[in-house]
């Protein structure tokens, strides 16, 4: 066997999972579970000692002193570790706790019950920088964001505004106190909603919309 295999961290608070986990994804030539954790706490300490090239990180740690959930300890590795991409692996499919995933700074969100199939494409393409999200999930949030002119938040509009004076991802993070994946995920709701397909078509459907004004200081109106 050759080539490199994509190193994984999996956080879940039951050692059944956690081994069951092992098992499929060393299964696979180009996988291999390095760690394991057992809470949150736990999670963020290895993956900033580690350093993995993707986290399965579940949504909740239940039992005594369980500590920080699954989102929580995503936006420590936005902070702490922003070059390792965390998926979510859960068994909640809920539209609230995706979006609070992936405003965290989640890459993606994928459900235990899915098939080891799904499991494995989106670990790749989380490794690859890719935001990967199961079918089921995809479902729950079509009715969130479908909508003949949908509106841009107030953070969506401070991120436009920047965009539109030449600000990188980086940049914009900085300006507005957030880390570089929640931009990016600002960005992709930013260019759904305005059914663009990159910056500059973005900023030209955010001034004719009236959202943003490019003679004034920010691009805000």
């Amino acid at each position: 066997m050759t080539g490199v295999r994509i190193r994984l961290l999996v956080a879940d608070d039951h050692a059944v999972v956690r081994a069951g986990l092992r098992a499929l994804l060393d299964g696979e030539p180009d996988l291999t579970v390095i760690a394991e954790a057992g809470s949150g706490e736990e999670a963020v300490r290895l993956a900033v000692l580690l350093t993995p090239d993707v986290v399965l990180m579940d949504l909740r740690f239940a039992g005594p002193g369980a500590g920080i959930d699954g989102i929580e300890a995503v936006r420590r590795l936005a902070v702490e570790a922003p070059v390792v991409p965390v998926l979510m692996l859960t068994s909640y499919s809920g539209r609230t706790d995706v979006v609070r995933a992936l405003e965290a700074g989640a890459r993606g969100y994928v459900l235990k019950a899915g098939p080891a199939e799904e499991l494995f494409r989106a670990v790749r393409g989380a490794a690859t920088g890719a935001m990967v999200l199961s079918p089921e999930v995809v479902g729950e949030l079509v009715g969130q964001v479908v909508s003949p002119e949908p509106d841009l938040t107030e953070r969506e509009v401070e991120v436009i505004g920047l965009l539109a004076r030449g600000l990188g991802n980086r940049a914009i993070a900085q300006a507005l106190f957030l880390s570089e994946a929640t931009v990016k995920t600002h960005l992709v709701r930013i260019y759904r909603k305005l059914k663009a397909e990159n910056r500059a078509a973005a900023v030209s459907e955010a001034v004719r919309r009236g959202l943003i004004d490019l003679g004034q200081p920010g691009g805000r109106r």
